[in-house]
């Protein structure tokens, strides 16, 4: 792979150089000329933005339409590739920041045979390269439409000189960055209702580059609270051709005071949108300007300021903790919250706290067994911290997860009265983890040595929260010890354990074994082992031949006990009979056999006498 890629960089490196060349540039067969020409070599600074502004002309036989320009990538990709690769480049240095526009198209727009346009390209120079000449690849291509887009035309190079920069402006920033400063030099603009307020305010390009058509744009809001003036023009955008490096201009504003503002300072926000070149993009930034109006009327019936230009301490929660550190679903807890006053002069007193729990399905998550949930404190010099403890308990129907607290504030400052903010802490509550087992099925319940038997029963899910990885482990001397893995149990739910037990030894106490039960919570935590137990004996290992005993020889012959010790006297008793009866049989037929003959002897003997 590494050496097909090298192959491809050799390849762009080549065709890099070769299209530099005039009459070998990438154009349409027969085009020997040039498109790309400066009329002078463009110079930039490192760390600032540089401008290359060219003529571009088709030198195609064919009007082209949509035409851009853009820095090539190939250069800046076979020197990122080396570096990848742990490669030393020795090839040419693209010179600019590669950010996520760099190789956008810059449009042209259409362009007949032979005809030419000034165009300009606009990058940040990078602050890592020495003096010196560099070559920057630019490629022009056709039917452009979107940023990345474009049938190539042709590849050119420009050269540009680049030298080291070491100035930067005022605000610490490098002076190829444009920034702008207002409100330099003067006073904050007052005015007093019902007069016109007129002022000016001062914008500084505050960098050494030249700003090309800058609008500075005034931002303006309905709500009398954000922006203190009537709304009368329609367009409050000041224009300015340019505005130099340096160089200060004052815009003049003419405003009339709303009736119901109230008295106080005023942010007012501009959009400013400039050029960095006469062809360069538009940017834009946002500044802050203040004002300050003064309203009598509404002085004269409230006697009072603005909620704006009042100043009030902050309080907030400096940190809390629980005891006991986990809060459990049902359980009680205190709370003790550490409230600190930010503030660096302003003293709260007066201080009244309630705390408002969160609530589900109209239902407070957190309540108080006794006391109050409101809570006074005399006083809070400024920086200082005091405690609140709170005795609480989490609701027993609760999930599993975080809950809320919000912590209502009213308090006096010396220039604020009853001042109201709101704190929230968050709590994370916890759910006891419940399960039961059913019936314990074994079968059998007594196996030898070597032999096995089937265990078999629920885990049911009696709790709120998911059991995870429950495993389930069997212990005892007369057996192997043996791991099911049941997986998770949603609440609710139950989950089946089916396991095979061997016998390894005989059974020598009550036979119990013990079954543990085990599972993890959300964070891998593995519980204590639920301890259950089932009974099993185990016998000796039955022999393989029964008429053995184990040893090779034949079982001794024991004397019979019971009918069975009569068997030499029984068993030749009914030989004898059996005996007797077949000789009785024989002697009776061979009688008969013999009487038959002589009858038949006799009955011949009369035949032949008649």
């Amino acid at each position: 792979m590494k050496k097909v890629r090298k192959g491809v960089l050799w390849m762009l490196a080549i065709l890099m150089v070769t299209s530099a060349v005039p009459g070998i540039a990438f154009a349409q067969p027969g085009s020997g000329e040039r498109w790309i020409d400066v009329k002078k070599v463009p110079s930039g600074k490192t760390g600032q933005n540089m401008t290359i502004n060219m003529v571009l002309t088709n030198q195609d036989d064919i009007d082209l339409t949509n035409v851009a320009i853009r820095f090539e990538e190939g250069l800046a990709n076979q020197e990122s590739d080396a570096k990848e690769n742990g490669e030393e480049y020795s090839g040419s240095i693209f010179p600019f920041e590669i950010t996520s526009s760099t190789f956008d198209n810059k449009k042209v727009g259409n362009i007949k045979s032979g005809s030419s346009k000034s165009v300009t390209l606009t990058g940040m120079v990078r602050r890592d390269i020495a003096d010196g000449y560099y070559s920057v690849p630019i490629e022009i291509v056709q039917n452009a439409t979107v940023k990345n887009d474009g049938s190539p035309v042709a590849h050119e190079k420009v050269n540009i000189w680049i030298t080291k920069s070491s100035a930067t402006t005022e605000s610490g920033k490098d002076e190829g960055t444009i920034q702008f400063e207002l409100g330099e030099n003067q006073n904050t603009p007052f005015g007093i209702y019902p007069q016109v307020m007129n002022f000016n305010m001062n914008v500084r390009n505050s960098s050494q580059i030249t700003a090309f058509d800058v609008n500075v744009r005034m931002k303006l809001d309905q709500d009398s609270t954000k922006f203190p003036f009537d709304i009368n023009d329609g367009n409050y955008t000041r224009h300015y051709d340019r505005i130099g490096g340096g160089e200060t201009v004052e815009i003049p504003y003419s405003m009339n005071i709303r009736k119901d503002v109230y008295s106080g300072y005023y942010p007012i926000t501009y959009t400013i949108e400039y050029r960095d070149s006469t062809d360069g993009d538009i940017q834009k930034v946002e500044e802050t300007f203040y004002v300050k109006v003064q309203n009598k009327d509404k002085e004269e019936e409230t006697g009072d300021f603005n909620a704006n230009d009042r100043t009030k301490a902050r309080i907030i929660v400096d940190g809390f903790e629980t005891n006991p550190e986990t809060v459990y679903a049902g359980e009680e807890f205190e709370m003790i919250l550490h409230m600190k006053n930010a503030s660096e002069n302003v003293a709260a007193s007066n201080i009244l706290f309630n705390l408002e729990s969160e609530k589900v399905t109209e239902s407070a998550v957190f309540t108080m067994d006794s006391g109050s949930s409101s809570i006074v404190v005399n006083s809070l010099p400024a920086g200082q911290t005091t405690d609140i403890k709170l005795k609480l308990r989490a609701g027993a129907w609760v999930d599993q997860r975080t809950y809320s607290i919000t912590i209502n504030e009213k308090y006096d400052s010396p220039e604020f009265k009853n001042a109201e903010e709101k704190v929230t802490v968050n709590i994370p509550v916890k759910q006891v983890s419940r399960l039961n087992t059913g019936t314990i099925e074994i079968m059998p319940d007594t196996i030898s040595v070597g032999s096995e038997t089937n265990v078999m029963f629920p885990i049911n899910n009696t709790g709120k929260v998911l059991l995870y990885n429950v495993m389930v482990a069997f212990v005892g001397d007369s057996i192997q010890q043996t791991n099911s893995y049941v997986g998770n149990i949603k609440p609710g739910e139950s989950g089946n354990v089916d396991a095979m037990i061997s016998g390894t030894a005989p059974t020598m106490d009550d036979g119990k074994i013990k079954v543990m039960i085990t599972y993890e919570d959300e964070n891998g935590v593995v519980s204590e082992p639920i301890e259950k137990e089932l009974s099993l004996t185990v016998t000796e290992q039955e022999d393989l031949d029964p008429g053995m005993d184990g040893s090779g020889d034949f079982p001794v012959v024991t004397e019979p006990e019971g009918t069975s010790k009569y068997g030499k006297i029984i068993i030749p008793a009914v030989i004898v009979v059996l005996v007797i009866g077949t000789i009785g049989t024989v002697y009776v037929l061979k009688k008969r056999k013999k009487k038959k003959e002589t009858l038949e002897e006799l009955e011949e003997e009369n035949n032949n006498e008649i």
